[in-house]
């Protein structure tokens, strides 16, 4: 963690390179490139046009016309993230443009090749995931202005959806975004263990629950920017991958990378670093399945963001401290983290059954979205290919049982 007021401060539990934690950031990368150099214009002419060329079924056709570009001249990781969110935004336009009925089973040689390319130099699967969604797609249209989603925040690329699609991503940032204190409390509160500070210790778990509840804020605001309707016939397939999804049960071909098709899952908030690792810090255990889905998850994120939740896994135990203290402040400060995180993972269940369960009776008794009827395969599984419902009430259910009682 960067040391921003110029206090001392222990070193982080890992050195985390490019997409790195920092004081103001987190786990988003800190003020993406939003241009690629001029020799990768055919990919972000087609970028800035993806909405557009999806509704009018053009994309493919102007993929098909798209030079196969050398990756070896992206310089930096910078530029690395951007063409994976690029080179992501076209692979999931160009397979469901047609919707699920119509998805393609091949993804193109000058398409399939520099993105493998780029997925390997990053650690990162070749599909759209959370850090290209959210994390690397952003920008404030004033430098200096506020995070605000209606008036500064807006995204470097888009998908079918429109202002729903837009303020889908930056509800997600915002609560990305108010989670980085929590990320600092987490770091601070293993810094405390290792050094038997309890009173450090009770600091960061009140810092810890803070930020939970200014997370759970932001996930409220999704009620105020992003239309049921549209989320669940317009922009969700878009989110979809080839695992565990019955229109696409062989995966996609890679043309030029692999003889056999490749199954990976689709976006997904399970891909976000934050509850994991607030998960490992506070010891909860969730469900053999639930933690098999989570662990998965993690291979879909920033190698960096794996090695940070792997050492928080590694470090002494917050709560066999806590068992075995006397402090009756600790206990009521763990606990009161463990209730902002239900709390926050009982409304995000709220939110899902908003967004998906309400929106599919309301989609099956009106015409279908522009793009196309909802997708089948996604009724009862979320994005990343779980059964959603049940996989939400079980996380929610065994972190409400990591309560320490009195």
């Amino acid at each position: 963690m960067e040391a921003g007021d110029g206090k001392e401060e222990s070193p982080q539990p890992m050195g985390l390179s490019s997409f790195q934690l920092s004081e103001e950031y987190g786990f988003l990368l800190p003020k993406p490139l939003t241009e690629l150099p001029p020799p990768y214009s055919p990919w972000m002419d087609i970028a800035h046009e993806l909405p557009q060329l999806i509704a009018s079924h053009q994309l493919r056709a102007r993929i098909h016309q798209m030079p196969q570009l050398n990756t070896q001249h992206l310089q930096g990781r910078e530029e690395l993230h951007l063409a994976h969110l690029v080179l992501s935004f076209l692979t999931m336009g160009y397979v469901w443009q047609e919707g699920e009925e119509g998805s393609m089973k091949v993804l193109p040689r000058n398409l399939a090749v520099p993105f493998w390319e780029v997925s390997q130099a990053l650690g990162l699967p070749p599909i759209l995931t959370h850090a290209d969604f959210v994390l690397a797609n952003w920008r404030r249209k004033d430098p200096s202005g506020c995070w605000l989603p209606c008036r500064n925040l807006e995204p470097i690329i888009s998908l079918p959806g429109g202002e729903s699609l837009r303020g889908f991503i930056l509800v997600t940032l915002l609560v990305e975004k108010a989670a980085v204190p929590g990320i600092k409390a987490t770091i601070q509160a293993i810094h405390a263990l290792q050094h038997l500070d309890d009173e450090r210790l009770h600091r960061a778990l009140q810092g810890l629950a803070a930020a939970i509840g200014d997370m759970d804020k932001a996930l409220q605001r999704m009620h105020d920017y992003v239309d049921p309707a549209v989320f669940y016939t317009v922009i969700r397939i878009f989110l979809s991958g080839w695992r565990d999804n019955t229109a696409m049960p062989h995966g996609l071909l890679y043309e030029g990378v692999s003889e056999q098709p490749m199954a990976f899952s689709g976006g997904s908030a399970a891909q976000s670093s934050v509850l994991h690792a607030f998960d490992e810090l506070l010891g909860i255990q969730h469900s053999q399945e639930s933690t098999t889905f989570l662990h998965r998850m993690r291979d879909y994120m920033p190698p960096p963001h794996r090695a940070f939740i792997r050492d928080i896994s590694q470090a002494p135990s917050l709560r066999q401290h806590i068992l075995s203290s006397a402090d009756l402040r600790l206990r009521e400060a763990f606990n009161h983290c463990i209730t902002a995180l239900v709390d926050f993972r009982s409304h995000h269940i709220a939110i899902v059954t908003k967004y998906i369960a309400v929106a599919k009776v309301r989609a099956g008794q009106e015409e279908a979205g522009s793009i196309g009827k909802p997708p089948a395969a996604l009724e009862a599984k979320g994005t990343g290919g779980s059964h959603i419902f049940i996989f939400l009430k079980s996380v929610r259910d065994s972190t409400r049982e990591g309560l320490i009682s009195a």
